[in-house]
């Protein structure tokens, strides 16, 4: 069950992350660059409690 609501918070603060980034009054390719960055270091999170790292 903790495997479950740590694979569910990181989901949601990548979520709030990309939002928040969306809401940032940067131009279009610093949004993309961080919003790869943020989605590779979810990935990474994610995959790490999958127990594949």
């Amino acid at each position: 069950m903790g495997l479950l609501i740590s694979i569910l918070i990181t989901f949601l603060v990548v979520i709030l992350v990309l939002y928040l980034i969306g809401m940032l009054p940067i131009d279009a390719r610093a949004k993309q660059i961080a919003r790869i960055v943020v989605i590779v270091i979810g990935v990474l999170s994610l995959l790490r409690y999958l127990a594949v790292f």
